[in-house]
């Protein structure tokens, strides 16, 4: 979580809503508990961290690095605009697919920076809309579920459809490549194949642009915009 807030009232926050889960303890709750100084506390003895936006300030890229990979639940305090961009680039840097929250004209270079820029409709700026990628037309986080699940949905369509098209297609450009390389005779000709393409594959490859998700669809990790494509060697 980040946001302006005070640490004390961010912390507080992010245990009421789950993002610190029960029983999880940060540096301060440990030394708390054993009743020792901070400073002799082990900071990866903590699976939540909360981290002040000064810190962040002076903070080199390498700690910011490692209060990510060793934290599991953080929350950034009294962050600045400027200091929301350098965790979205630390989170990027990580290898995670980074989804940004904002309403304000504050959020949009972290808006803007975000694999995924969320802004609001109603309550949102005109600058933050035009950095986001999602728009929340009635302000509602549920939303974002259904946009993700959604988009999810058409990117397995199309790759469905694209997939069998190509079966099709491949057979139908040998004879050419034949024709042309080798003399080879066209078995079929040119109005032939695009009759038998408009009733083989366009109705089928059309239906499959209307198939209910798969089971998985929510369960499964983001997907690497570098490997994941629409089409792949498998």
């Amino acid at each position: 979580m980040v946001t302006g807030d005070h640490p004390i009232t961010a912390k507080a926050i992010a245990k009421a809503v789950g993002i610190i889960s029960e029983g999880n303890e940060t540096v301060d709750d440990i030394a708390q508990r054993l009743n020792i100084p901070v400073e002799e506390v082990n900071p990866r003895d903590a699976k939540a961290a909360v981290v002040h936006g000064s810190e962040l300030r002076d903070m080199a890229s390498e700690y910011l690095d490692n209060i990510l990979k060793h934290h599991t639940e953080i929350v950034f305090a009294r962050t600045s605009p400027q200091q929301k961009l350098i965790i979205v680039e630390g989170c990027q840097r990580q290898g995670a697919i980074v989804a940004v929250t904002g309403d304000g004209v504050n959020d949009s270079p972290a808006l803007k920076k975000a694999d995924i820029g969320v802004a609001m409709g109603i309550a949102g700026s005109d600058v933050s809309k035009q950095a986001a990628d999602m728009i929340l037309l009635d302000d509602n986080f549920a939303s974002i579920v259904t946009g993700v699940e959604e988009g999810r949905l058409i990117f397995d369509n199309l790759k469905k459809s694209i997939a069998y098209t190509l079966t099709s297609n491949i057979p139908e450009i040998t004879p050419f490549l034949l024709f042309i390389l080798a003399d080879v005779p066209l078995p079929l000709g040119t109005v032939t194949i695009l009759c038998i393409d408009l009733g083989t594959d366009l109705v089928p490859a059309i239906s499959l642009a209307y198939e209910k998700p798969e089971s998985d669809i929510m369960k499964r990790r983001p997907r690497d915009p570098l490997r994941d494509k629409l089409v792949n060697e498998r």
